[in-house]
């Protein structure tokens, strides 16, 4: 067992390894990565096919709800393990004929198996729901039959109805194939296909173990691997010993489990588990607590604002937004070339219709394989973003000594009545991955990260409550817009950044709500979900009052030189041999201002790097149209992150108006 101090709570992360190479501990030959690549390549193999015939055998309403159910034919409880839970069902499976496996390797196929099976359920749940509750309209409920589906889902009251929506579609295209209702979700999926990888957590000390080296960034994995890619006897089984390095990731005092190995482009990887000790986040009690508001050309905007031992809320500091323009623009290229590329294939579909012989058969498959490098890099580069914006969100909650994080529902960000083009770009951010990340690196440092209502936070004023008038800009207080938010109320008279103003609401509104959290015990997730309006009123964040320094004179005057030292941009700087950095040039002129490179603009190809069109003005800044502002070519994902100025443009309000003063 792990020790556990007091405030601590144990946590189960993984980390990605690499098998370099392995060492057959009954001959000592050294096998190569490419070597070792096969042989469990050729284990896994046996495992899923396995696999395969568990779900043929099973995939069907019936036995899915009496695994679901939790009990055996007998009334006893069935274990947590999906092995052993099948095992006592006498769901059973036996490789093929004249191959020889041990009891170990039909358990990793059992354990792959049920927890399939498991996961199905509540998507056949979800079917069932939806088909008992047919709306008259496919395309669009009515405000009773929302209610009346979300009463037969289980758990949707709180389920987005995106999910919904989509399953909906699903039903509605079979129906217009088939010219029926399905039955279940078992006639409208087929068995899924299992990929080939060893669950060696299924396993004990007979198939494999793990252990730390000497060195603590190091461990010794032992696994039994077969010498053929069809083994006929136990001979045909040897145990190979692999050292492992471990990411600096892991603690040096954690408890390390067996990994799932899985080969990938002729090498073995391995997800390695382990269990450390860190702090435990509190569901209330907190008195600092950091806001996290979603938009669209400003992906995320935060800040911190402090509970007083009065009641009273004040923010602190102006914020900051972290702006991905630049991967945005890049990941609207890839999803239209994407587009693109499946319109073509389907047309290609539609000519050769059953023709194995068709002269497009080769183009056909050259695009499908585009089509897969295309989806690669889309999903690469949006795990690259969404680390890079959760690790900035904890950053930022770390160093404002924030206890909480609260973030808006991702329930109110479905895109509808936006047009066509910005509905299709809300629908594919990446924020349900930012929200896993983020949890899962604030609870590394035992941050609570809480989701609350967010309906009206940009809606209202952050310090009366007040319904907010929004403009275009600041400078322009007639064009009517939505960045700019301006407080109607004379007593008030707020203004700033549309976004500022909903970070400060969702914050305010979980301090004042943190005695309403809910937890999930499915999933371990904290939530909020409704508002009172008795809290709700108490959820305003107070001015910060700006007090004034004593300026009274307390003794004489300093004398001060007559001839004070010239500023140093107009001094001359002393002859020097040139350096790469650290020493302006010699002589009066100061030096140049040195420019970041452009952004890729939208409209460049998908596999083109954008080049920089020459300036009018030399040592000024590249020429060109549009100008995204966000990551510029070469300098990674920290240009993102941009503190928001401090209180610019925050003047008196004008009474007479009713409106403030924008001038």
């Amino acid at each position: 067992m792990l020790p556990l101090g007091r405030g601590e709570t144990a946590r189960t992360a993984s980390a990605r390894g690499l098998l370099r190479a392995g060492v057959v501990e009954k001959t000592g030959e050294v096998l190569s990565a490419s070597v070792l690549a096969e042989r469990v390549g050729w284990a896994a193999g046996l495992v899923s096919g396995m696999t395969t015939e568990l779900l043929a055998a099973y995939w069907n309403a019936t036995h899915v709800d009496m695994l679901a159910s939790g009990t055996d034919a007998e009334g006893r409880a069935l274990p947590s393990n999906a092995w052993m839970a099948l095992r006592r069902l006498g769901w059973t499976v036996t490789p093929t004929k004249n191959i020889r496996v041990n009891d170990r390797i039909v358990r990793m196929a059992q354990e792959q198996a049920g927890r399939t099976l498991r996961s199905v359920k509540w998507r056949a749940d979800l079917t069932a729901a939806i088909l008992a509750t047919w709306p008259a309209c496919s395309a669009k409920r009515t405000p009773n039959e929302w209610d009346a589906v979300r009463a037969t889902v289980p758990h949707g009251r709180h389920l987005p109805s995106s999910v919904i929506r989509s399953r909906t579609q699903q039903i509605t295209a079979f129906e217009r194939r088939y010219g029926r209702f399905p039955v279940d979700v078992f006639e409208l999926e087929a068995a899924p296909h299992t990929a080939q990888m060893l669950l060696l957590s299924a396993c004990d000390r007979q198939q494999a173990s793990i252990a730390r080296a000497d060195d603590p960034s190091r461990a010794l994995l032992r696994v039994q691997l077969p010498t053929r890619p069809d083994p006929r006897s136990y001979t045909d089984w040897t145990w190979v010993a692999c050292p492992i390095v471990l990411p600096p990731t892991v603690p040096s005092n954690a408890a390390l489990h067996l990994p799932t190995l899985r080969v990938h482009q002729n090498t073995v990887r391995a997800d390695l588990a382990y269990t450390h000790a860190v702090p435990k986040a509190r569901r209330s009690g907190h008195a600092i607590a950091l806001g996290v508001d979603w938009g669209l050309n400003t992906l995320l905007s935060v800040g911190a604002v402090r509970l007083h031992g009065d009641g009273k809320i004040t923010a602190l500091g102006a914020g900051g937004m972290f702006r991905a323009g630049g991967v945005l623009a890049k990941q609207h290229r890839l999803r239209r070339e994407s587009e693109y590329l499946h319109t073509k294939t389907d047309q290609y579909q539609r000519l050769m219709v059953d023709d194995a012989q068709h002269p497009l058969r080769d183009k056909h498959h050259v695009l499908a394989e585009e089509i897969r490098h295309v989806s690669l890099r889309r999903s690469n580069l949006n795990g690259a973003l969404a680390w890079a914006a959760a690790r900035w969100v904890v950053d930022q909650a770390i160093t404002s000594s924030a206890t909480v994080i609260y973030i808006e529902d991702l329930r109110s960000m479905e895109a509808r009545g936006m047009g066509r083009t910005v509905n299709t770009r809300l629908s594919q951010q990446v924020r349900g991955q930012i929200m896993e990340r983020t949890q899962h690196l604030a609870a590394e440092a035992g941050i609570a990260v809480v989701t609350v209502p967010a309906r009206g936070t940009s809606r209202h004023c952050p310090r009366c409550l007040v319904p907010l008038r929004h403009r275009k800009a600041p400078n322009r207080p007639t064009a009517p817009g939505w960045k700019w938010a301006v407080c109607p109320s004379p007593e008030c008279g707020w203004q700033g950044d549309r976004d500022t103003g909903a970070w400060q609401r969702i914050a305010a509104r979980g301090l004042a709500h943190q005695t309403k959290t809910v937890t999930d015990r499915a999933d371990g997730t904290m939530a909020i979900r409704s508002v009172v309006d008795k809290l709700e009123a108490n959820a305003v964040v107070a001015p910060a009052t700006k007090t004034r320094r004593d300026r009274s004179k307390s003794g004489p005057t300093r004398r001060q030189s007559p001839r004070p030292a010239p500023r140093r941009r107009g001094a001359p700087s002393p002859t020097r041999p040139s350096g790469p950095a650290g020493q302006r040039p010699e002589g009066h002129a100061p030096p140049g201002r040195r420019w970041l490179p452009r952004a890729a603009h939208r409209h460049q190809g998908v596999t083109t790097i954008s080049t920089p069109s020459p300036s009018l003005h030399p040592g000024g800044p590249p020429s060109g149209r549009h100008r995204p502002r966000g990551a510029a070519r070469g300098a990674g994902f920290h240009l993102h992150a941009h503190a928001t100025p401090p209180r610019w443009a925050d003047p008196a309000p004008d009474i007479g108006s009713g409106m403030g003063s924008l001038s």
